[in-house]
């Protein structure tokens, strides 16, 4: 059974969840820096490929399990896909026509779309009237991030802020089939073994699109891949799993609301970004939903949030809808 006492976030935890906001806000950042001298799909093949031989050495020091059998290598190729390759190709592609600052509110959308899409195909996760008038606040706030003038023709601008939507989609695909088919594997096996997936998908493409890396990139540039690989994937999901034990699902999901500001902060201090007020204001509205679906915000005649089984990712750089290791029927950690 699920743990379903709600947890208290002590001061330990806050500071890590604010530590998760700035590594995974930086990566906004890092994403535009990688841009001026790598392609699309080689940042995001840099990205998961050292994310991946950092987490797997990681997982041989701990002696965790290692997964066995031949349909594994199909599930994280699905999880990889869903996950991690398509969504980050989005992000990544989206941030070359919008600010850093307005990818990340757009993509502050996925904990919406996540509960939306595990309402269609989750047994367990019922569209109630809290979470349907939730995801309403949040879908108003995301127009008005996006704008009434993408209504009008698809510029780049437009399809860039399309992408970043369309990743948050993909996002809460990912994460409906980890919850389906992947709940029995140690949490941080399945991020390796998405990563690495993930890895299988880019890395041909990467080579096909922009050759093989001369790896004689600026300092700044390899500051960037360093912070997307290491910190931003193998650190920052080491510190997920832990945070998350500390203080529940339904708490850890508040940093998905942390990590905007960051990246708007860091967008203007490194690159003068400037957005419009409408992005602020469709992401207070993004906020107040999320604090809905979350009952953290209590509203007349909705009944209460009950304690969620396992965690929807709410940001790009979580692994999507792996499951609270409380959650599954794993062995417990040496």
């Amino acid at each position: 059974m699920p743990d379903t006492h709600q947890k208290q976030m002590t001061p330990k935890a806050m500071a890590l969840l604010a530590l998760l906001a700035v590594i995974w806000g930086g990566s906004f950042l890092s994403n535009r820096v990688a841009l001026g001298e790598i392609g699309v799909l080689s940042v995001v093949g840099f990205r998961v490929l050292g994310g991946a031989i950092v987490l797997w050495i990681a997982i041989f020091a701990m002696g965790l399990p290692r997964p066995k059998g031949l349909h594994r290598i199909g599930q994280f190729l699905i999880m990889g896909f869903t996950a991690c390759a398509l969504p980050f190709s989005l992000i990544v592609w989206g941030q070359q026509h919008i600010d850093s600052g307005l990818a990340s509110i757009l993509n502050a959308s996925t904990a919406i779309f996540g509960v939306l899409t595990a309402a269609l195909f989750l047994g367990d996760e019922r569209l109630t009237r809290r979470k349907a008038l939730g995801i309403l606040i949040g879908f108003i706030g995301v127009v008005l991030c996006v704008g009434p003038d993408a209504l009008h023709g698809f510029d780049p601008s437009s399809l860039g802020q399309l992408a970043v939507l369309g990743a948050a989609v993909s996002y809460s695909m990912g994460s409906v089939y980890t919850r389906l088919y992947v709940r029995d594997l140690n949490p941080q096996v399945s991020a390796a073994g998405m990563l690495a997936g993930a890895s299988a998908w880019i890395l041909p493409f990467a080579i096909w699109q922009d050759g093989l890396p001369d790896f004689t990139y600026s300092l700044p540039v390899w500051g960037a891949i360093f912070w997307l690989s290491v910190v931003a994937s193998a650190l920052a999901f080491m510190i997920y799993y832990k945070v998350l034990a500390d203080v529940g699902a339904g708490n850890f999901s508040m940093v998905t609301l942390m990590i905007p500001p960051v990246a708007i902060t860091l967008g203007a201090l490194a690159y003068g970004e400037k957005l419009p007020l409408s992005a602020y204001g469709g992401f207070a509205l993004l906020a107040l939903g999320l604090l809905v679906l979350n009952g953290k915000v209590k509203l007349p005649g909705l009944a209460p949030r009950a304690a969620p089984t396992a965690p929807l990712a709410s940001n790009p750089q979580a692994p999507t809808g792996i499951a609270h290791p409380k959650a599954q029927n794993t062995p417990k950690r040496p």
